[in-house]
């Protein structure tokens, strides 16, 4: 007797190449900033203050904000060490326009606006005592890669601090946040964006496929990374990991 074949349903691979993700950012930088306080109700200053805090990244030595955006982290470190100098990298000129506005008015001189790629990042090995990223490591078009230039051009006993998000798992928080993500959020996005709707529609598609928990872990240690540790916040909507660059 023939059984009937069973057909599983799986979401097809989100496009993230980079061409295709930079354009995406280029159509919301103008309201980047507005939409994402709006949409995480203003909850996304705290993680990023949490994640500053976990650093304590006053010390002597530069500080690499990846995937920066419009700066937002990078500044945060600022305001903790007036005297830390920090690099902040985008591979988005729209985005790091903002940035630079932002800067200008906030006289933030001693942050250096950089524009380039995490696969293939223009800095020297071994110079950046603090390698953060805040939700852009999910968009690099190759994550191991994105991970092994995080470690080569961070120093020996350097800190690598990746924050991003992630899917929660308690009841009734896990239907609530994917209902949000899946339907509220692109409405929400693409009426104050007014830009090609695939923007928003792109977030939960990434957050979904991201490797999120024990799984990125595992990715930062086959990186080269140790000693890595997961601190979820707000219920596990986003995850803060933090992983050292061996001393040899």
């Amino acid at each position: 007797m023939n059984h009937p074949t069973v057909t599983t349903m799986t979401s097809p691979p989100v496009d993230k190449s980079s061409d295709r993700v930079r354009d995406m950012f280029a159509q919301i930088a103008a309201k980047y900033d507005l939409m994402n306080h709006l949409l995480s109700l203003n909850v996304d200053r705290h993680w990023r203050h949490t994640t500053v805090k976990r650093l304590e990244p006053i010390g002597a030595g530069p500080i690499l904000d990846l995937c920066t955006g419009t700066g937002d982290l990078a500044f945060a470190f600022r305001k903790a060490d007036p005297d830390v100098s920090i690099v902040a990298a985008d591979f988005c000129s729209e985005m790091l326009e903002v940035a630079r506005n932002k800067q200008q008015k906030r006289n933030e001189e001693a942050i250096d606006f950089v524009e380039a790629s995490a696969m293939e990042l223009p800095f020297e090995s071994h110079r950046f005592r603090i390698v953060s990223v805040a939700f852009g490591i999910r968009n690099v078009e190759d994550i191991d890669q994105g991970l092994r230039e995080i470690v080569r051009v961070c120093r020996p006993k350097g800190r690598v601090a990746i924050l991003e998000f992630s899917k929660p798992t308690i009841w009734p928080l896990d239907g609530i946040y994917n209902f949000y993500f899946r339907h509220v959020l692109p409405r929400i996005g693409q009426s104050m964006a007014k830009n090609d709707k695939s923007a928003y529609e792109y977030l939960p598609s990434s957050v979904s496929q991201f490797p999120c928990g024990q799984a990125f872990a595992d990715c930062m240690t086959a990186a080269g990374l140790h000693d890595i540790k997961m601190f979820p916040m707000t219920l596990g909507v986003a995850t803060l990991y933090l992983g050292t660059k061996p001393e040899a």
